[in-house]
């Protein structure tokens, strides 16, 4: 069943790449057998992320349309923030994206988060390495803007863009966010705005402590997403990095989290935790919680 499935993924069967991937978010009887065969691959990932409402969506429309222009085929994950009702994907944002759905050479996948923190999807990893055994020249993968807990796409990630606005000059709230630490690319958006310059000088000064400590010095890029302008300099400098990468230190954090995750969930599989209430109430005073739990391990 898998074999077929992944021959015809590597081929560029779109319905089959879908239809797989819900498998995979689903769970479905033996997926994990698909994962384990799939080959391995290089193809670039690119994280957009950043505040809600800096024209991330935007931004990578524009990205994918300079993209498909030089004959590349692109694959996207748009992780939304999931319903509070069905746990589906919002997909508000994805109208931005809505002339590249039936494209030939672009393939778009709407993710909800699941409650997953990080900014991302709980089956993230997987679904990329599916993407990856596609014949796709790139994979974008925007978050969902949460702020705080994104660091995640940096050890997914070959290239962290991080997408920021001019709005007020609040240059502390984006320290706050975390976003400082974990930018390979700055996009300073929306720059047609009063004051981005100043917001992007002064972005410089905040970033220039931290060059001594990086092995390469972060780019600033203005761009006006929504006018199509200075995404082409957004391109190259994502092209440069991608052809002199850096060592990717959190990658191995992130894998090594994720292997953690499924090494406990495979250790939990057959307990059951009803049974488990039963033999608690069974020892009634005589329970001691930490002899117990030293049984299983």
């Amino acid at each position: 069943m898998w074999q077929t499935q992944l021959k015809e993924i590597k081929e560029g069967n779109v319905k089959t790449l879908a239809r797989t991937i819900s498998f995979i978010e689903n769970e479905v009887k033996d997926y994990e057998q698909l994962l384990e065969s799939l080959p391995i691959s290089h193809t670039p990932v690119i994280g957009i992320t950043g505040p809600p409402g800096a024209g991330k969506s935007t931004l990578v429309d524009a990205l994918i349309q300079l993209l498909v222009k030089d004959n590349k085929k692109v694959a996207v994950l748009c992780v939304d923030p999931s319903s509070p009702f069905n746990l589906g994907a919002l997909l508000g944002d994805r109208i931005r994206m809505s002339e590249w759905y039936n494209h030939p050479n672009v393939y778009i996948r709407s993710l909800a988060t699941r409650g997953a923190l990080g900014g991302l999807h709980p089956k993230i990893i997987e679904i990329s390495d599916l993407l990856k055994a596609a014949p796709y020249d790139y994979i974008i993968i925007e978050t969902v803007g949460v702020g705080q807990s994104e660091i995640e796409i940096t050890g997914l990630a070959d290239v962290t863009v991080v997408v920021v606005v001019p709005e007020a000059g609040d240059e502390v709230q984006t320290m706050k966010a975390g976003l400082m630490e974990i930018a390979d690319v700055f996009v300073v958006n929306k720059a047609d705005r009063p004051d981005a310059d100043l917001f992007v000088k002064n972005l410089r000064m905040m970033l220039a402590p931290s060059f001594t400590r990086q092995e390469q010095e972060v780019s600033i890029v203005k761009t006006s997403a929504s006018n199509k302008t200075g995404i082409d300099q957004l391109l190259d400098a994502i092209i440069k990095l991608l052809a002199n990468p850096s060592t990717n230190k959190r990658k191995a954090w992130l894998l090594t989290e994720k292997a953690y995750q499924l090494i406990q969930q495979k250790r939990m599989k057959n307990i059951d935790k009803a049974q488990l209430k039963k033999n608690i109430e069974s020892a009634g005073d005589q329970f001691n919680l930490y002899h117990f739990v030293n049984g299983f391990s």
